[in-house]
Formats: structure tokens, sequence, C-alpha cells
């Protein structure tokens, strides 16, 4: 898993499209809406308005997922966390609002059905803290 990045988008709920845009832009790296367009037209089955793909880019890079960058009369759209950092930032959201009920007997029950790989993932995870933890100290 990557490591939280500096940058966090402003909101990391995504709609269907958002995520199926920021999904070619990951693969892409760098995208014009026609690119975007025609990569999600080449399903045959769909249909697309042009100024959709527009929309969603700008809803994109205002939550901060993309940024935008003029290039002569065009302008690029390109990603401002991989596809990695994505899942780290969700996976830290999810067990903060998981940590956020509070309620120890629940924590408690969750971990007693944890099958075998998840306890050792666990201990992978408890054994970096504790050389966080070390390390900080010694500074």
């Amino acid at each position: 898993m990557a490591a939280l990045p500096n940058h966090r988008p402003k909101q990391l709920s995504l709609g269907p499209l958002e995520a199926e845009i920021l999904h070619i832009l990951w693969e892409s790296g760098i995208a014009t809406v026609k690119d975007v367009h025609d990569r999600i037209l080449t399903d045959p089955d769909r249909e697309l308005a042009y100024t959709s793909v527009t929309t969603v880019l700008n809803r994109l890079t205002k939550k901060g997922w993309l940024a935008c960058d003029k290039q002569g009369r065009s302008f690029t759209w390109r990603p401002l966390v991989s596809q990695q950092q994505a899942k780290a930032l969700q996976a830290y959201e999810q067990l903060n609002q998981f940590l956020a009920i509070g309620n120890p007997d629940l924590v408690a029950a969750f971990a007693d059905n944890l099958d075998q790989a998840s306890v050792e993932q666990l201990e992978a995870i408890a054994e970096k803290l504790r050389a966080v933890r070390k390390a900080r100290e010694e500074e």
C-alpha cells in the first residue's frame, strides 16, 4: 500500500462516471476531453455527451483529484494522486470512520471474527507502528 500523499483531494467520494474517468486518467497519465470521450465511446453500447465529460473533468478538478493544464488552445487533465495513493486515502478514511465508533465491544467483536490472514496483516501493522514510535522517541 502506498503512503498517504501530501496532496489530498478535498472530497474523496466519487460518482460512478467520476470514478470511471479517473481510472482512464490513471491509465493514460494525461488526457484531453476528446481522449477521455473517445475512450468511453469505445463501448458501442455507451452514449455520453462530450460536454458531460468536460463537466466531470471540471468537477474532479474542483474536488482536488485532477489538475487542468492549458496547452496552446486545448486543455489537458492529469491526476494529482496515483491509484495506489487513492486506495491508501480511502483505507485511511474508512479506518477513521471505524475507529470513530468508539465502542470497544464492537471493535473487539470485529477482532474476534478475523481470519488468520487478517490477523497476520494486523500483526505486521502493529510492528510498523512500534517501529514508527521507536523512531519518534529516538529523534
